[in-house]
Order: C-alpha cells, then sequence, then structure tokens
C-alpha cells in the first residue's frame, strides 16, 4: 500500500510549477487546495506530501490534461540533481546495473507513485511499473512521468542513455505520439497489459564513468537515514510498529495486535487508514528493516531470516526481499560486511 503522507521534498513540485506557469497557470492557482503558498515551495528545506503533489498534478491536468504527452514533458526535466543524496548515489554506482539496484532500494526518496520492478532476461531486461495505486484521473500522467524520468536519468549517467527496445503503457493511446518517439527512440504500445520499458540486457553491467564505491557507499547510508525519519510514524501507526518488534522472537498478526491495543480488527484498519496507512503496509516496513538488521548483523541464513520474520517459506521472502532492495538476500549480504555477529 503507497504511503500517501510520506514526506519528499519539493524539487518535483518546482517543476510542475514551471510547467504550468510556461502555460499560463500561477503559482497560486497551481497550488490551490494543498495549504500551500508559493514562498514556503521554494524554501530548500520545506517538505510536502505525495497527497499535497497529487492535488497539484490535478490542477495541472484540469487546464492542460489534453495535451499530448504532457506526463513525457514533465519526466524529461527531472534530472539527478533534483534528487539529493539518492541521485548522488546513482552518479556514483559503478554500471547500470548497480543504477537500477540502487534506485530501487530507495525508490521512496524519488518523485514515484505506485510501484517499480526490475526484471532482467538473458536477452532483453525491463523495467515494470505498477500503477494500480494511483488514482485514475492521474495515472497516465504519473506513469508517463516515472517511465520518462527513468529514461532521463539513463542518459545522464550514460552519455548516449540505454535505447529501449520496447515501450508500453496501459492507459489509451494520445492523439500524437510524437513527444514520446523523440524521448525514447521507438514508438510506444498504448492499452498494453503491463507499463514497461525494456532494453537489451548487455547494457547491465557496462562500466560507468563518475563511478565512486566510497561516495556511493555514503550517499547510500544518507538515503537509509533520510528515509528512516520519513517514515517515523505516529498515532496508532506508532503503537503498532512497536508491537510488531517488541518480542525478538514473533511477529504478531492483526488480531494480536488489535487486542493489545484494546480494539478491533476492523477499528484497528480503520483508525491506521485515517492515518494512511494500514497493518500489511507496516508489517512490509516492519519486515524489511529487521530483515536488513539480521542479515547485516547475524549469521542467520535466509531460511532462518524468512522464519524469524514470519513467512511460511523462504521464496516468499526473497521475492519480498528483492521488491524491497532490488537484488536478493544472499547478495545483499555480500555486499554488506557483517557487523557484530552473534
Amino acid at each position: 500500500m503507497f504511503d500517501w503522507d510520506l514526506l519528499r521534498t519539493t524539487s518535483s513540485v518546482h517543476v510542475l510549477m514551471q510547467l504550468a506557469q510556461e502555460r499560463g497557470m500561477s503559482p497560486e492557482a497551481c497550488l490551490e487546495g494543498t495549504r500551500l503558498v508559493p514562498d514556503a515551495v521554494r524554501d530548500s528545506d520545506a517538505e510536502v506530501t505525495a497527497r499535497q503533489e497529487v492535488r497539484i498534478v490535478r490542477n495541472l491536468l484540469a487546464r492542460f490534461g489534453a495535451e499530448p504527452g504532457l506526463g513525457v514533458e514533465a519526466g524529461n526535466r527531472y534530472h539527478l540533481s533534483l534528487y539529493g543524496p539518492w541521485g548522488l548515489a546513482l552518479l556514483s554506482s559503478r554500471t547500470v546495473r548497480e543504477v537500477i539496484e540502487v534506485s530501487l532500494r530507495y525508490v521512496d526518496l524519488a518523485f514515484v507513485f505506485g510501484r517499480l520492478t526490475f526484471e532482467e532476461g538473458p536477452a532483453e531486461s525491463r523495467l515494470v511499473f505498477d500503477d494500480s495505486e494511483i488514482p485514475e484521473d492521474v495515472r497516465a500522467f504519473l506513469t508517463e512521468r516515472v517511465i520518462t524520468g527513468i529514461q532521463s536519468i539513463g542518459r545522464e549517467r550514460f552519455a548516449a542513455g540505454v535505447p529501449a527496445t520496447r515501450l508500453s503503457f496501459r492507459h489509451r493511446a494520445p492523439t500524437d505520439t510524437t513527444r514520446y518517439r523523440n524521448v525514447f527512440g521507438v514508438e510506444p504500445e498504448f492499452d498494453a497489459a503491463v507499463n514497461e520499458l525494456a532494453f537489451d540486457s548487455a547494457y547491465l553491467d557496462i562500466a560507468l564513468p563518475q563511478a565512486n564505491e566510497w561516495a556511493r557507499g555514503t550517499c547510500e547510508q544518507l538515503c537509509r537515514d533520510l528515509l528512516t525519519a520519513r517514515r517515523a510514524r505516529t498515532g496508532v501507526a506508532a503503537a503498532v510498529r512497536d508491537l510488531l518488534v517488541r518480542n525478538p522472537g514473533q511477529i504478531p498478526d492483526q488480531i494480536a495486535v488489535a487486542a493489545a491495543l484494546f480494539m478491533s480488527p476492523r477499528t484497528l484498519s480503520r483508525r491506521l487508514r485515517e492515518e494512511g496507512t494500514s497493518f500489511r503496509n507496516l508489517l512490509d516496513e516492519v519486515r524489511q528493516m529487521m530483515s536488513e538488521e539480521l542479515l547485516s548483523h547475524t549469521d542467520m541464513t535466509t531460511e532462518q531470516v524468512a522464519a524469524r520474520l514470519g513467512y511460511a517459506e523462504a521464496a516468499s521472502f526473497i521475492r519480498a526481499f528483492r521488491r524491497w532492495q532490488g537484488c536478493p538476500p544472499q547478495e545483499f549480504r555480500a555486499r554488506t560486511p557483517l557487523v557484530g555477529t552473534r
């Protein structure tokens, strides 16, 4: 479940406001309904929620939604310099494969709505974007923005970019696809089963300029710290997280957590929904955090870690870990020196 109240920098809002102003829309009109004012948004330390950014997108689309490929135009303006530590970590990565792994590991620091996954094949690999949780009225724009942003980052990290072999979107075709062809170099498929950007797998292990192992490690730590701060929970969500991590030998289920908080499971679900999250989302956060700790600080096997986190089988844990980190548990452990085994 996507956290619509997750805080993010205002860099993305700046791009949207610039796009609007170029088309004659005032900053105040662009921010209408967000409780944000232009001066506050321009503050480099300011933060906005994903929910507020969606409102800005709605305001933009209400005026200019008929423009073909507007999401592509927006995504083409998202450069590495906008992303802070996340962008620096990508900039110092050694290969395209590492860029993808790092980007997926800390994707919540990017301006992504929905779920981005990577599938590697022997000849062709693909980045797949699940937009099912995005509200329908902004889905096409935000999907195009994400996919185009990936292409934009690729061009910045790799002089000629990574040429797309295929491109598909789940939404309907616009009246004009010129913008798409100019950016991606291929004619996209619309009304497709999935949103995906496919490319030749041979590009995955090509060495990239500006690679710096120390810089990448430092920036990844900054990403971890930033995510931890932004995911800090309050209210009922905080109480649930405390209960999920309290017993080092067992993770309780929703019924047990609700009982411990003296409420019914239905009431617990409602209270968490009001706070913009769910039990499943909190459980996923806790499992991700604990899996990193167990793999980094113990010599437990993958099967033991899976059991500790409440998975019935290791395969389910491995799939979840790939979604969190962009790599399997053993690869993560190989890159992370074991600290203080016990």
